[in-house]
């Protein structure tokens, strides 16, 4: 019996929509907030030229610099408030390693980087749903082979 073992990144990229979307650092906490909730995102990566990684800025990022800048929040740059010592994986890195990493870093969202080039981004829900696929399928395939016997 084979299963079908999709263990790269690059597996979970290809049921993704391809690309990723980014805000420059120059653009405001207000637009940020605006488009994470046009684009349904907890977090956004920092790009001035939407191909590099300048940086990573979330929904947690913004909910905490809330009670420091209070009504002047919406005002600041998003360079303000973006962490600029990303964690990045590359399309070829082992999921479940690149998993191990943002469970052990608390990271929820992980920019795909390929050839200095931004590709994409994973979330943590997008690898639990990728390996619940995976159960499905070689559950599927576990019943198949019981039914045959």
């Amino acid at each position: 019996m084979r299963t079908r073992r999709s263990n790269k990144v690059a597996d979970l990229l290809k049921t993704k929509a391809p690309g990723a979307v980014t805000i420059k650092p120059s653009e405001s906490i207000a637009i940020l907030a605006r488009r994470l909730q046009q684009e349904r995102m907890g977090a956004m990566v920092v790009s001035k030229d939407g191909r590099s990684v300048d940086g990573i800025i979330s929904e947690r990022d913004v909910t905490y610099a809330l009670a420091l800048h209070r009504g002047q929040l919406h005002t600041l740059p998003v360079s303000s408030l973006m962490t600029k010592n990303v964690v990045t994986c590359s399309p070829q890195d082992n999921l479940a390693e690149v998993s191990k990493v943002m469970a052990a870093r608390h990271i929820r969202h992980v920019p795909v980087v390929d050839g200095g080039c931004l590709v994409g981004v994973i979330g943590m829900r997008d690898v639990f749903m990728h390996r619940l696929d995976e159960m499905q399928h070689v559950t599927q395939l576990l019943r198949s082979y019981i039914a045959s016997e």
